[in-house]
């Protein structure tokens, strides 16, 4: 907690320090901790590692129906992204990363990258090699790390509450031992089920608007006790309405 509150009061001062007589400057990022560090600022047309950076964390808001490509290129999408990150944290919501959206991403993240409120431990219970799945260790990893950006994104817009992760990535034989579906995208590192409060419903109908490909939950077989999200595969929770 105290670090988190440091890295918080951090990012704070670095955006006051950006603004001289009432002019906000964009062009610049200071360092604000472990992960990761952007130094420019980021518009449509531009590309690079920084922006495929900038993906992952905004991967949350792209809007109804949609999932942001992470690519490394900063096209419309992600441009919409951005503004939609910036309005949810009452910034100036222009389309620019620049050092006010930087500083609050700053803020939301830990020193692994992970977003402030979820980690690799929540996403896997089951092989923390992350080893056996059907992808490689490396893609079921990164896969965990976009899906725990997304996670970050949905419980901001339901009012930050606390979202209960019951299982994450699974290899084969974890999938199998629980009677998981053969194609499972929990075997990808994307599939992550939801438990606890706020409502299953809630959670499926919310999930609609941060890059969930995939989105089962009430009404759909076997799926009436969590809701589960994936970055593929198709809406299906009749029993709220999806």
């Amino acid at each position: 907690m105290i670090q988190r509150l440091g890295r918080i009061l951090a990012a704070l001062a670095l955006t006051a320090a950006t603004t001289v007589a009432g002019v906000t400057l964009t062009a610049g990022a200071a360092q604000a901790d472990g992960c990761y560090t952007w130094g420019r600022a980021l518009s449509q047309g531009m590309s690079g590692e920084d922006v495929r950076q900038l993906q992952i964390r905004v991967a949350g808001y792209p809007g109804y129906a949609a999932v942001l490509t992470i690519d490394g290129a900063f096209g419309a999408a992600t441009r919409s992204a951005v503004i939609r990150f910036q309005q949810a944290y009452g910034l100036s919501a222009d389309g620019v990363a620049g050092a006010q959206t930087f500083n609050r991403l700053y803020a939301l993240q830990d020193d692994d990258c992970t977003p402030a409120n979820f980690s690799y431990a929540e996403l896997n219970n089951c092989n923390s090699t992350w080893s056996g799945g059907a992808v490689s260790a490396s893609t079921a990893r990164f896969n965990a790390l976009v899906s725990m950006w997304k996670l970050q994104a949905l419980r901001h817009a339901l009012g930050d509450v606390n979202i209960v992760i019951s299982s994450g990535f699974r290899s084969a034989a974890c999938n199998n031992a629980v009677g998981g579906a053969s194609n499972s995208r929990h075997m990808y590192g994307d599939g992550v089920d939801l438990v606890g409060s706020p409502s299953f419903c809630r959670l499926a109908q919310q999930a609609r608007y941060h890059g969930f490909g995939q989105i089962l939950g009430p009404g759909y077989p076997a799926h009436n006790d969590h809701t589960h999200v994936a970055a593929v595969g198709g809406w299906s929770a009749p029993n709220c309405g999806i």
